[in-house]
């Protein structure tokens, strides 16, 4: 052990590792209490009592490898119909990952907590409060059939090395979640002088993917904003390609290993159009970790298990700056929280946020892109506690939401950040969901998810 790694481990009371089943250190009960909280919450929302759209017996094909699908856009043939619904046949796949940060957004308090068929009543993650990682989950890639059919278990996996680990989990797909991994490898290319944000991208796809679109040529910033805030699958394509043409993926992934997050990769991406994202993975707490990173606590904010300190220094504070702006102009708030449908029976209004003004129109609805949204937003900004920046997205088989939470003035006092990846997408809808009014973005998700952000919001307020 290096000489800074025994005074930091001196300094946390020595390594803690919070479980269901673990001894919490008495130096540190927050973290035993944060994450009996977060289980508690997640099985509260029961997220087995949905209706599968497309269940298992009547599905001829594997669904698996959906990555490609638009997820800015409702997708076109994403379910058999509403005859063929059904009830859920197991507890779903859930990772939810809270840090809690200090003023000078430092972690204070972490959990993890996994939901799936061999843990329908939640598992808390053991997590080392020095290195913010576990060594006691065993990462399996996520497979639709292999959920449907195997009892949720998967048989890849992503990790080398931990066959024996206690808990068994298989990942879901992280869906549009997975552009933060994008923007982090153009960013870290930007900071070392390979890439120029404002100078134009000749995109110029070799091979046809229907969700790439076709050639255009932008500035690399705004492919970076298109990306984040309105989730364009189109500008992400490029940026995949421009990374695949400075030959840097390898290097992208190896950095995430290296500074400690190793189950964040994006893998086996076609080189000639930047399509095929089914190689992407991501944990909560590895995401989580990514966007303590963004968000830019002083000094040291984990250490990895090579005796590497890691701080906010992995990006430039310029490229920090901009990732977090284009977090907090989101224009999908729909999952986590919910304010794009301020006012609607359903769904329930999740994370208090305020609405980025960007997206709403002098009649207070929103508009993003081709997603119209029915409802005036401005009795709930005016209600708002919390900034959101934040990521989301979604797939037939994956409702994903990753993002920096930061009490308005004068609110109840909060800074946290929250990721959650469940595999409840487009194809499982709520027993008692109304139907969409006609010409609107429809709701895309359970509203479970906003009932168990704003679970999240309520336990991060009541921490303080």
């Amino acid at each position: 052990m290096t000489a800074f790694r025994r005074a930091a481990t001196a300094l946390t009371a020595a390594t803690v590792l919070v479980g269901s089943t673990t001894t919490v250190s008495a130096a540190e009960p927050g973290h035993g209490r944060l994450a009996e909280r977060l289980r508690q919450a997640v099985v509260a929302q029961d997220f087995k009592d949905v209706l599968d759209l497309t269940p298992p017996e009547l599905v001829a094909a594997s669904r698996a490898g959906a990555p490609e699908k638009y997820d800015s856009a409702p997708p076109a043939e994403p379910r058999l119909g509403a005859a063929a619904a059904r009830p859920l046949h197991q507890t779903p796949n859930l990772d939810l990952a809270v840090i809690e940060l200090d003023r000078f957004g430092r972690p204070a308090a972490i959990a993890d907590v996994l939901l799936s068929p061999q843990y329908p009543q939640g598992v808390v993650v053991p997590v080392n409060r020095v290195e913010l990682a576990t060594d006691q989950v065993r990462y399996r890639w996520w497979d639709d059939t292999e959920w449907d059919v195997n009892g949720g278990r998967g048989t890849r996996d992503v990790l080398p090395g931990r066959e024996g680990a206690p808990i068994d989990f298989s990942s879901p797909y992280p869906a549009s979640v997975l552009k933060l991994m994008v923007g982090f490898g153009v960013l870290r290319l930007a900071d070392a002088g390979r890439v120029d944000l404002d100078a134009p991208y000749d995109y110029r796809p070799v091979t046809v993917n229907p969700n790439c679109g076709g050639a255009q040529t932008k500035p690399v910033r705004r492919f970076f904003d298109e990306m984040i805030t309105r989730s364009q699958n189109e500008s992400t394509c490029a940026l995949i390609k421009m990374i695949h043409d400075l030959g840097a993926w390898d290097e992208v992934n190896r950095t995430f290993a290296e500074l400690g997050m190793p189950t964040l990769m994006v893998t086996g991406t076609n080189p000639d159009n930047g399509g095929r994202w089914i190689g992407s993975n991501m944990s909560a707490l590895d995401t989580a970790k990514l966007l303590l990173l963004v968000n830019g606590g002083h000094g040291v904010l984990w250490v990895t298990d090579a005796g590497r300190p890691v701080t906010r220094d992995a990006l430039s504070a310029s490229s920090r700056e901009f990732f977090r702006r284009t977090l907090d102009d989101q224009g999908h708030n729909e999952m986590l929280s919910t304010t794009n449908w301020c006012g609607r029976e359903y769904p329930v209004q999740g994370i208090p946020q305020v609405t980025p003004p960007r997206w709403v129109q002098p009649d207070g609805t929103v508009t993003v892109g081709d997603a119209v949204y029915d409802r005036d937003v401005r009795p709930c900004d005016a209600a708002a506690e919390v900034t959101y920046g934040h990521k989301n997205g979604w797939v037939d088989t994956t409702g994903s939401d990753a993002g920096i939470v930061k009490s308005l003035p004068g609110k109840a006092k909060r800074n946290y950040i929250v990721a959650v990846f469940c595999n409840l997408g487009t194809d499982y809808v709520d027993t008692y969901r109304p139907a969409d009014p006609p010409g609107v973005f429809p709701v895309l998700y359970t509203e479970k998810y906003a009932k168990l952000g704003r679970a999240v919001d309520r336990i991060m307020t009541r921490l303080r």
